[in-house]
């Protein structure tokens, strides 16, 4: 199965030819081998051997042996990011896994074989073994073949058929499944982001032991679940992904909440049910190379249909699907320990996905409103959203032509003061030409004159905005702070109308 394209770094010979020079075996191992025989060029770089680590580490100076895994990371000063640190482990062979998380015991092996047989699938489970044909008598000279050697030879090393299973496209457990998955329950997961990563199929007796103990994944730190759900995610098989965690259990302990739409039909402007518009809307985001926020946000848009449904047939209603939506998915977030920056961002964009982008009805002040909610920086991801949502509704596609008006519109207003740092005048020159000290009555007058910008942007002008401040001295506090809510929050609720019109939500 070894193709003539396969190339091993110089960094990655090197660290390979000193070890066996000094007398020990290596190998690269695990899924850089897969990759290769693929034709794909590693992640990362992971070498295997039989010398202890503190061999390894006399051997690499520039290394660093901070784990109880048997592991040293070997800096290689490489300018690729990928090959900057490579990991050596030694031969490793583990015992019981009591929690189905982490070993009871990590030990060294004595073969390459018993190391390969702890690993997860046969996919995984090969190792390479370069051979230089530039044997010397001499260490130095000996050492440089191994490093430089441009025709050295390959062998594999396979034996739980993973070639085979490359060649079939099929993703299957190392031995037993069950015994696989109760060492690292995490594995489950594992295998469906390979199927979705490499386009491959699950084996049947691999994912029937999946299904069957789904519910270890609960036992997994929710960290590790988000990084795989995330690499799930952004795979170009992504709603394909959680079509397979549905199928096999694992959704219900990942994000339960998606399966309440299943079977719950929708109204005239969709075709599908609000789970299959959900999945449908992911894979479009994922065919178009969104980023992960957006691909979350489209898996996530219309969790609250559900829960907010009114009636039945094409005239059903989903009142503040967005807004609920937006705090359903903030908590689903939370639990699987995503950051705040991505648990804030989506949040935005669910609440704000149901904007009005109509030739003719959608206003430049509006489209200020809208910049002054979401924010100018993520305009793209709201817009990226809305795509991905008309092209999962079935019904109608995306419309590129008003997409681009509203992207002109966006484009024009753009430069127009939809904050208060856009203004033309400050606090600082308020309390001045007033003569009053700091106070919230500043920050008050500030939102007033933006909210009079917003409707009129040649109205950002310093003579008057300097008059109108005098005026709006005159007027207390607590009325200040009700003219720029309702100013504000008044034509939000008009386009709110108009957006629940058009699209049947109440």
């Amino acid at each position: 199965m070894l193709g003539m394209g396969i190339k091993i770094p110089k960094e990655i010979k090197h660290i390979l030819g000193k070890l066996r020079t000094s007398g020990f075996e290596a190998f690269v191992v695990g899924g850089c081998v897969r990759d290769l025989l693929l034709g794909n060029e590693p992640a990362d770089w992971d070498i295997t051997t039989d010398a202890q680590p503190e061999e390894t580490q006399k051997l690499f100076p520039n290394s660093f042996y901070e784990n109880r895994f048997l592991t040293v990371t070997i800096q290689t000063g490489s300018k690729k990011d990928n090959l900057k640190e490579v990991e050596v482990t030694t031969f490793r062979s583990e015992a019981k896994y009591t929690d189905k998380r982490h070993p009871d015991e990590v030990k060294s092996a004595e073969t390459i074989e018993e190391d390969l047989g702890r690993r997860d699938f046969t996919v995984n489970a090969m190792a390479l073994q370069v051979q230089s044909s530039k044997i010397k008598d001499q260490n130095d000279q000996l050492r440089q073949s191994y490093s430089e050697a441009s025709n050295a030879r390959f062998k594999i090393i396979d034996p739980f058929n993973g070639q085979k299973d490359i060649a079939t496209k099929i993703i299957r457990a190392v031995g037993n499944p069950e015994e696989r998955f109760s060492e690292d329950a995490l594995r489950m997961l594992r295998a469906v982001r390979f199927a979705c990563q490499l386009d491959f199929a699950i084996e049947s007796e691999t994912f029937d032991a999946i299904k069957k103990n789904a519910a270890w994944l609960r036992a997994i730190a929710k960290e590790r679940v988000r990084d795989e759900l995330a690499k799930i995610l952004m795979s170009d098989k992504a709603a394909d992904g959680i079509e397979l965690l549905k199928d096999s259990g694992l959704l219900k302990y990942i994000i339960g909440e998606l399966e309440k739409g299943v079977g719950v039909t929708q109204n005239r402007h969709h075709i599908y049910t609000v789970y299959e518009h959900n999945l449908l809307s992911l894979k479009f985001a994922a065919q178009k190379k969104f980023n992960l926020e957006v691909r979350l946000a489209s898996l996530l848009h219309d969790i609250a249909k559900p829960e907010v449904k009114g009636g039945d047939g094409p005239e059903a209603t989903f009142y503040n699907h967005d807004f609920v939506g937006a705090r359903f998915a903030a908590r689903i977030l939370e639990r699987l320990k995503f950051s705040n920056e991505t648990i804030d961002k989506v949040a935005l964009l669910i609440r704000s996905h149901m904007f009005v982008y109509d030739v003719g009805v959608v206003t430049e002040a509006a489209i200020r409103r809208l910049l002054k909610r979401v924010g100018p920086q993520n305009m793209q991801d709201l817009i990226d959203l809305r795509v991905a949502d008309r092209l999962g509704s079935g019904v109608p596609k995306a419309q590129p032509y008003r997409l681009r008006h509203f992207q002109y519109m966006v484009e024009k207003v753009q430069y127009d003061a939809v904050s208060v740092k856009m203004l033309k005048i400050n606090g600082n020159e308020i309390m001045r030409i007033l003569k009053i000290p700091p106070g919230p009555k500043i920050g008050a007058i500030l939102d007033v004159l933006l909210a009079e910008v917003i409707e009129e942007p040649k109205k950002n002008e310093k003579k008057y905005l300097g008059k109108r401040i005098k005026e709006l001295n005159e007027i207390d506090l607590s009325q200040l702070r009700q003219m720029a809510k309702e100013r504000i929050e008044e034509k939000k609720e008009e386009e709110d109308l108009e957006i629940k019109g058009k699209y049947w939500v109440k």
